[in-house]
């Protein structure tokens, strides 16, 4: 099969729509052609190195060191997979009322899941069960981070939230609570009993699955 040049790529993606094309030639067009040659060569061999999901939870600093990236390229594709995570939390708080522990997994390992790091976000839901916001209120290590339930009470009466369920991974790949996660889910749950707010549950998401406070009763 002949090889497209940049330039037939492009004109593929006007004729076809961007689900007609290849994971090298997405990644082609958000990385540029480098000098002298030509953006696929670049991305083919990327490919190579690492897949697109893998690539998608590297830092821009990580990602410069695959191939023949550079700090542009890197810069564009780290802003690329960015936007579609934003673009699928959107579409999926546009309809979604959280109906079971599923829902709330399957919103949340796909943006958190993956991480290095660990990220605590927070759902704030309506008496329907709908979401009114989905925020990020934490940001840690590999191994911990600290959240303020102050804050997150705050924001629940600023949002009108009637309940909240936290959510928040775990880069080790081990879902387990630690002491550290079961304190914090009791604080909590008293701080949003004092305003009449449900904390529905507490999920812990991970490469190696989940754990629902809720469903293991330590809530």
């Amino acid at each position: 099969m002949t090889k497209l040049s940049d330039k037939q790529v492009r004109q593929r993606l006007v004729a076809r729509g961007a689900e007609g094309l290849s994971d090298a030639e997405l990644v082609s067009l958000v990385i540029g052609a480098p000098k002298g040659g030509e953006a696929i060569d670049v991305a083919e061999q990327i490919l190579s190195e690492a897949g697109v999901g893998e690539l998608s939870h590297r830092t821009p600093a990580e990602l410069r060191r695959v191939g023949e990236l550079g700090v542009d390229g890197a810069v564009r594709l780290a802003a690329a997979f960015e936007l579609g995570r934003r673009a699928a939390v959107a579409e999926g708080d546009m309809q979604c009322v959280i109906s079971s522990c599923s829902d709330i997994v399957s919103l949340f390992t796909p943006l958190i899941g993956g991480l290095a790091h660990e990220e605590m976000w927070v759902l704030f839901l309506s008496s329907s069960n709908r979401i009114v916001e989905r925020r990020k209120v934490s940001v840690g290590g590999s191994t911990s981070l600290v959240a303020d339930c102050k804050l997150i009470i705050k924001r629940a009466l600023e949002q009108v939230a009637q309940s909240i369920i936290v959510v928040h991974n775990h880069p080790s790949g081990n879902p387990q609570p630690s002491e550290q996660d079961k304190v914090f889910t009791a604080r909590l749950r008293s701080c949003a009993e004092l305003f009449d707010i449900a904390l529905l549950d507490h999920v812990i998401v991970s490469k190696g699955g989940y754990v629902s406070f809720r469903s293991e009763g330590l809530l």
